[in-house]
């Protein structure tokens, strides 16, 4: 394997790679390390052919196979050569791409749709190639593959909050699966702060979800007296029911603030059997909680379903690809924490788009 220093401005970027984003900050971090301490690791172009030499209206010699980002720090540093790996081209449009996409996707460099999109030209460029086929040469699942397709059926905005990691892998696939205005009304919500976080965010679009296909129930004064009475019951039983654990909330504080070796001596022998009794009672509480939480999501996701967001938003369709059929994720429990893939701290902020640069 050799190495050779190449000028710049004979090396061409690859304009079918995957890489779409990247952050500014962190190539200018780049930038600066190659001026201090050189290019520890050579990019790799292969030989361009002499029709595709002029395909942007330049003469290059060579097209990048791998280290874009590396070739654009050279750039930005104002260097005018580049250590690089020539290797033979002897593969095809689609087999390079695959390429670049391995490289990308198992070092994490790829957003979510970025690698929807690769997984999509892979479908549609190969020869009878099926998600689980994809999945297999990428070693993920089909599952995994799945859900990144879904993310095609998002409008732009949603995509574009994706791809900052102002909105997390997750609440993205339970977004994906609502009409364009619904998407657009989750936004508007998701806009103003009424989330607390991703996980708040999975459990409404969950909720929307449910509810988008369905009929709203009736209407107070289109029920039946019998209709009527009915919901009636069993608002008075809901409420009566949670009043009840209320009225426990005494006995807990007076068993926090109880003297531990007091309550030793006075449960002398049933220590173990009480505490798994307050662990059950602690499991309820917590499954309780968590579906209280998934009562206000469907609460708040009613009001959007009766409003018919469609009837208002339907320039916010967004060209969907062929569809790929994909297993439901539902919420997690009251234990788990959904993160989303990119910083948590761009959570509730409508972050500007990022410069549309590629890297490897």
């Amino acid at each position: 394997m050799t190495i050779q220093s190449l000028p710049i401005s004979e090396i061409h970027r690859n304009e079918r790679q995957p890489r779409e984003y990247f952050d500014p900050a962190a190539l200018q971090e780049l930038a600066d390390s190659i001026k201090r301490f050189g290019l520890m690791q050579p990019i790799e172009v292969r030989p361009m052919q002499p029709s595709e030499a002029r395909a942007d209206g330049e003469v290059h010699v060579y097209e990048i196979v791998a280290g874009e980002r590396r070739w654009r720090a050279h750039q930005l540093a104002e260097l005018t050569h580049i250590n690089c790996i020539v290797s033979a081209d002897d593969l095809t449009g689609l087999e390079r791409f695959k390429r670049s996409v391995a490289e990308n996707l198992n070092r994490a460099d790829m957003t979510p749709m970025e690698e929807a999109r690769a997984f999509r030209r892979i479908l549609d460029e190969g020869d009878g190639v099926e998600a689980g086929v994809v999945a297999k040469e990428f070693g993920k699942s089909t599952q995994y593959v799945n859900l990144r397709l879904a993310l095609l059926a998002l409008t732009d905005e949603v995509q574009q909050h994706v791809n900052s990691g102002a909105i997390g892998t997750q609440a993205a696939v339970q977004i994906a699966a609502l009409t364009p205005g619904n998407q657009a009304a989750v936004m508007k919500k998701w806009a103003k702060g009424a989330f607390a976080g991703d996980n708040e965010l999975v459990h409404f679009a969950y909720a929307l979800k449910q509810q988008q296909g369905q009929t709203i129930a009736l209407l107070v004064e289109d029920m039946t007296p019998e209709q009527r009475e009915e919901r009636q019951r069993e608002r008075v039983t809901a409420r009566r029911n949670i009043d009840k654990i209320e009225q426990v909330l005494g006995l807990l504080e007076d068993l926090g603030k109880a003297d531990p070796m007091k309550l030793a001596l006075a449960l002398e022998g049933e220590v173990g059997k009480r505490m798994a009794q307050m662990d059950r009672v602690a499991d309820a509480v917590a499954k309780a909680r968590w579906n209280l939480r998934q009562v206000k999501a469907h609460a708040e996701a009613r009001e959007i379903a009766r409003l018919n967001p469609d009837a208002e938003h339907k320039s916010l369709a967004a060209p969907v690809g062929p569809e790929a059929p994909v297993e439901p994720q539902v919420p997690v429990g009251p234990e788990a924490s959904i993160r989303p893939k990119r910083a948590a701290s761009a959570k509730r902020k409508a972050p500007a788009k990022r410069a549309a640069s590629t890297a490897v």
